[in-house]
């Protein structure tokens, strides 16, 4: 029976790596793999998912209207699994429908992202999956001081933490780092103090 996965951690915690080697695991068994990833993320292209550590992949770029219900059923119907990065950036009514293929289609959907944002909000997607996923783990990594990072702080171009903002704001290594809670607190009282 196929079930919906949620699979978040924060910035640097090897998530796209690891859609990226669920996607050649499935592949090398002989099954078909639909890549898919919201629009939004259009750092390294809008067709292409790709790691930090240099793994990529053409994939298929999802816009806040495609229904994806309807993608599935009329395009991919030959597909055996979906793997969807960067999930936090789907809708609600996107994360129903991967929902529903699950449900209604018996293919297995795993989605891979963050689970909030600078100022550690949930995003849509992630509060959605949150409601209905059937297996949600934390993909662990670490803060600088060697504590489980769970902040995704937002930097600015003198390297201090941005506190206010648009929720979304596409960067990599140069935007964004993880933190545990405490320090991203310190760091902000200290930036403060100055």
């Amino acid at each position: 029976m196929a079930k919906l996965y949620f699979k978040y951690g924060a910035m640097g915690s090897s998530k796209t790596a690891q859609a990226l080697t669920t996607k050649f695991n499935y592949e090398e068994r002989g099954m078909k793999v639909w890549l898919i990833k919201p629009s939004t993320d259009n750092r390294d292209g809008t067709d292409i998912v790709k790691s930090r550590i240099g793994l990529y992949a053409p994939c298929t770029s999802i816009p806040a209207t495609m229904d994806l219900f309807e993608a599935f059923t009329v395009e991919h119907g030959d597909i055996d699994v979906i793997i969807a990065d960067e999930c936090q950036f789907f809708t609600e009514a996107q994360i129903d429908q991967l929902r529903r293929i699950v449900n209604e289609c018996d293919i297995p959907v795993l989605c891979f992202g963050l689970r909030t944002d600078f100022l550690c909000h949930l995003f849509t997607g992630s509060k959605r999956l949150f409601e209905t996923a059937d297996s949600i783990s934390e993909i662990k990594t670490i803060c600088s001081c060697g504590s489980k990072a769970t902040v995704n702080a937002r930097l600015d171009a003198n390297m201090q933490i941005v506190t206010e903002g648009a929720q979304v704001m596409i960067g990599g290594n140069e935007t964004y780092i993880a933190m545990c809670h405490r320090c991203w607190c310190e760091k902000i009282k200290s930036q403060k103090a100055k």
